[in-house]
């Protein structure tokens, strides 16, 4: 009488191959749709400037900037940015726009004396 196997071994169309290929095509094709829906926004993340539950605020006569917790004023020496021109994301219109510009004293927009 034969002895049945314990181990199997792959047969037919799985032995050459062509299983783990179709595989490997069908995640590729389920990237390109993720890619394609998405309309690249993906590749074009942006970083926050502070996290949740905080704001964002600038050194008064520089550029140097931090993030303060919502509960909380601004430390000594910092300010808050002006309504309408706060930076949100790394890179956004308003950081860079604040590389060059600063707040004096009396809380004038000005260049900021350092900038390149």
């Amino acid at each position: 009488m034969p002895v049945p196997r314990t181990t199997s071994r792959p047969t037919g169309a799985a032995r050459r191959g062509v299983v783990p290929a179709v595989v490997g095509a069908a995640a590729l094709a389920g990237a390109a749709v993720l890619v394609a829906l998405t309309g690249c926004s993906v590749l074009d993340f942006k970083e926050d400037v502070c996290r949740g539950g905080e704001y964002p605020v600038m050194t008064v006569n520089g550029t140097g900037s931090a993030c303060v917790s919502e509960d909380d004023k601004p430390p000594k020496g910092y300010v808050r940015y002006p309504a309408g021109k706060v930076p949100e994301k790394v890179d956004d219109k308003w950081d860079v726009y604040w590389r060059t510009h600063t707040l004096d004293e009396h809380g004038k927009i000005i260049d900021d004396p350092d900038a390149p």
